[in-house]
């Protein structure tokens, strides 16, 4: 049974700082950080084109995001390719992998704790050796909006918080976007008090700027390491 969008309350959410944790591998995209209008890049990509046949491999499905709610400039990558790089083969929390998520934490360690607990699943999943693994990047960005609330502990969303079985939250997520939401404000489920947001839209967060490098280790059966590549500041995962 899936729950009513309308009964779930609204709350006006302002995270300064909020963070996202995402892997190094994936870089900037060139047509997102110009500054010229988003309603422009249709032509933009269409002279590019004639030069550069894989320009969409990086860009992604574009048309995944309307152009109102297309956002531009220094930066801007990291708002707008977790909306065009999609693939119902990564889903997420809130999403069957058909439509884009922006995923981050109100703190640090909560960010942590959420992606080491996915790339350990990753790690076992391909049987990885141990040690320093992957590389990551710490991205820090504001939220300042009015999201659906599911962070309350009534029995009607506990299946929202359920650790493993995504069904629920995929068909709320799929319900509230449907109907106009920006987004939800939920407890993390991988670190006890964090709390997360996942976003619909890419203009729903403002003011992305990367922070630090971070390294994970892998020992052979999570993540026990962190480190800070600029200055080797390594932290213990403790669960």
């Amino acid at each position: 049974m899936s729950l009513d969008p309308a009964s779930i309350p609204t709350t006006h959410v302002e995270w300064p700082g909020a963070v996202r944790i995402i892997r190094s591998l994936f870089p900037p995209i060139d047509l997102f950080e110009d500054i010229v209008d988003p309603a422009d890049w249709p032509l933009l990509i269409s002279a590019e084109m004639k030069t550069n046949p894989r320009l969409m491999e990086s860009i992604g499905a574009l048309d995944l995001v309307p152009p109102e709610r297309r956002v531009s400039g220094p930066c801007a990558s990291w708002l707008m390719a977790p909306f065009t790089h999609v693939s119902t083969d990564r889903p997420g929390r809130f999403s069957d992998g058909t439509f884009g998520v922006l995923y981050a934490a109100r703190a640090f360690e909560t960010a942590v704790f959420e992606t080491t607990h996915h790339h350990a699943r990753f790690m076992a999943a391909t049987e990885e050796a141990p040690g320093w693994t992957s590389q990551f990047r710490e991205i820090v960005l504001d939220i300042d909006a009015t999201l659906h609330d599911v962070r309350g502990e009534d029995r009607a969303t506990s299946p929202l918080r359920d650790p493993d079985d995504y069904t629920a939250p995929q068909a709320l997520g799929r319900d509230l976007r449907a109907s106009g939401s920006d987004g939800i404000v939920y407890p993390s489920v991988r670190h006890d008090g964090g709390e997360c947001a996942g976003l619909f839209w890419p203009d729903v967060a403002s003011k992305p700027h990367q922070s630090r490098h971070l390294d994970y280790h892998w020992d052979g059966s999570q993540v026990n390491l962190i480190r800070d590549l600029a200055n080797g500041t390594v932290w213990r995962v403790e669960r």
